[in-house]
Parts: C-alpha cells; sequence; structure tokens
C-alpha cells in the first residue's frame, strides 16, 4: 500500500509546554515592562511593547503548528493535515551531520525544485529548495524518519 504511514514525528507535550512556556514568559515580560516600568524614552517603551507582542505571536504560531504532526510515507513527507511537504522522487540529498544548517534534534533535505516558503515554528520550515525537519520534535523520532528517508532515497538511486 503507497499510502501507508511509515513513521510519524510529533512534539511531545513537555516539549511542547517548555518552548511555548518560555516564549510567552518572554512576550509577556516585555509588555509587562513596557507598561508597567515604562522606560524614560518613548521610542524604547514602543519598542518593547512591539517586540512583546511579536514574541507572544510566535509563541501562538509555535502553540498551532506543534498540535500536528509528520508523516512519512513510500510516496511523500508530510504534515499530519495532510500538507506535503517533500515528495520522496524530489528529494536529492538529506543533511544530518553537527555541520549541517538544519534545525536542531533534525535534519535537512534537498530537493530538485524550490517551493514557496513556509514556517511551521518548532516542526519544520521550507526555504527554497531546502526543507529542514526538527526542533521541538524528539531527536531520537527524528533520527529514525532521517535514516528511513535515506534508506529510500538509497534504494531509489541504486542501480537495477
Amino acid at each position: 500500500m503507497q499510502d501507508e504511514i511509515l513513521m510519524t514525528v510529533r512534539a511531545s507535550w513537555p516539549r511542547r509546554f517548555f518552548a511555548l512556556a518560555i516564549l510567552a514568559s518572554l512576550g509577556g515580560l516585555l509588555v509587562c515592562l513596557a507598561v508597567l516600568r515604562p522606560p524614560a524614552e518613548w521610542g524604547l517603551q514602543v519598542f518593547l511593547g512591539a517586540f512583546g507582542l511579536l514574541v507572544l505571536w510566535a509563541a501562538e504560531l509555535l502553540r498551532r503548528a506543534t498540535k500536528e504532526g509528520l508523516e512519512l510515507t513510500q510516496e511523500a513527507l508530510r504534515s499530519t493535515t495532510g500538507e506535503i511537504l517533500a515528495r520522496v522522487d524530489e528529494i536529492e540529498a538529506l543533511e544530518r551531520g553537527v555541520l549541517a544548517w538544519k534545525p536542531s534534534n533534525g535534519f535537512l533535505l534537498r530537493l530538485s525544485a524550490a517551493g514557496p516558503r513556509r514556517w511551521e515554528p518548532g516542526m519544520w520550515w521550507r526555504l527554497g529548495r531546502r526543507i529542514g525537519v526538527g526542533g521541538v520534535v524528539s531527536a531520537p523520532r527524528t533520527k529514525a524518519m532521517a535514516e528511513i528517508l535515506a534508506a529510500m532515497i538509497k534504494g531509489r538511486d541504486a542501480p537495477s
């Protein structure tokens, strides 16, 4: 069966809670600092308030993104909502080394064609021909997903 899910990766609730708590605390602290103890200069007060609201917005994006997960099938890497991140036949390379420009606890995919820019904080991002998977997700789970993907790529590229 081609649509069989080989592996699913989700953010665990402790990692999700910790990341959300850090971002929400920072955003709340900055907004409170701007309102309750305003600096003498109004420009700094506006900056603190705006940056605090931006961080709170990022916390909300992280909350929404980490509700979902990622699924690997024989055909594609996709979100649990059904959005396809990358088809397996489009993947040119998989990078997961220490010096790879990738999210923490994750891996990087280089694709044959560029896609639209997209960012799901704590889960994955796409920038041109690169897709980074990782962030708040568990390192052993993403490592296992990367191993399966590497085997699929190797099998696909092997001479018949």
